[in-house]
């Protein structure tokens, strides 16, 4: 992991996602017209495919499968500039997706964990664990019980390190299932917390911006929340405040998967390179309208 600046160390899934594009409701027990396409995936991985895109310094860790699909991810993750920190979990499948995307560009995932289910806190290399760098974990490694010992387990030797931390809880409903006070325990103590309206609400019970705000900074120095077509608000414990509108995208959109890990590595490359809060915003929303323009999640 060489670099002038510490790197980013993302942890979480990687995936193969199979896109099936569909224009027309889904007809039950019978034929619906696709258009597919084998894109690489994962909600971490992405995040970190963005960051190696915008020029940070990255690493990954993460779980595959002794199998081509496993290989394949490799290789993405490394032509994205990423430094891939992979298990390969013999006898395991690598992690795939099936998203099905309607006509207005909305996306509805079946995930198989696969070999993402079986990372354990022995995966984790020393090496990814050095002062002055940065650990994202998706919500998902937190969220699925299983693999939450080494997302715990990463955090802890983050903060020992000296490294900062950030969590995206990724989508609701894996907090729903988790529940709220539990998920809120989970993710209690990382310094900076991504969140959606959705996922604010499972964690705070409200969906008032303001109100969540207050709330969540009683347990992180920083919080920002994604509005949507409001675009985004940044708070910490200091009474910073920043704001940014949503970025129109550049063209129809087309598939929304992998917009909140677009605008999470947008905003931490940002950052990280020394831009004030309301850049980092501006960015992380122009990242996120330029990845519905066209399928797939990846830069």
């Amino acid at each position: 992991m060489s670099g002038v600046r510490p790197p980013v160390v993302v942890l979480g899934d990687v995936m193969t996602d199979v896109l099936a594009r569909i224009d027309r409701p889904l007809a039950p027990a019978s034929d619906t017209p696709a258009r597919i396409a084998m894109r690489p995936g994962g909600s971490a991985a992405n995040t970190a495919a963005w960051l190696g895109a915008l020029g940070a310094p990255v690493a990954f860790i993460g779980c595959v499968g002794d199998d081509d699909a496993g290989r394949a991810a490799a290789g993405a993750l490394r032509r994205a500039g990423v430094d891939p920190l992979l298990t390969v979990v013999p006898d395991a499948a690598t992690g795939a997706c099936v998203v099905l995307v309607d006509a207005a560009g909305e996306r509805t995932m079946l995930p198989d964990a696969g070999a993402n289910a079986l990372l354990r806190p022995e995966h984790l290399p020393d090496a990814a664990f050095a002062g002055g760098g940065h650990l994202h974990v998706s919500g998902y490694a937190l969220c699925r019980e299983p693999t939450r010992p080494a997302a715990a387990a990463a955090l802890g030797r983050a903060r020992q390190a000296g490294m900062t931390t950030s969590v995206d809880p990724a989508s609701a409903a894996p907090l729903e299932a988790v529940g709220g006070a539990a998920a809120r325990a989970l993710v209690r103590g990382v310094d900076l917390l991504f969140v959606t309206l959705d996922e604010a609400e499972v964690l705070c019970g409200t969906r008032d911006p303001e109100r969540l705000v207050a709330d969540l900074l009683d347990d992180h120095a920083e919080v920002v929340v994604k509005l949507g077509a409001a675009g985004a608000m940044w708070r910490d414990r200091a009474g910073g405040r920043a704001t940014a509108p949503a970025a129109p995208p550049p063209g129809p959109v087309v598939d929304t998967t992998g917009a909140g890990d677009a605008f999470a590595a947008a905003w931490l490359a940002t950052r990280r390179a020394g831009a004030d809060p309301e850049a980092a915003l501006a960015s992380a929303c122009r990242a996120a309208a330029s990845v519905v323009t066209r399928p797939g999640a990846r830069p």
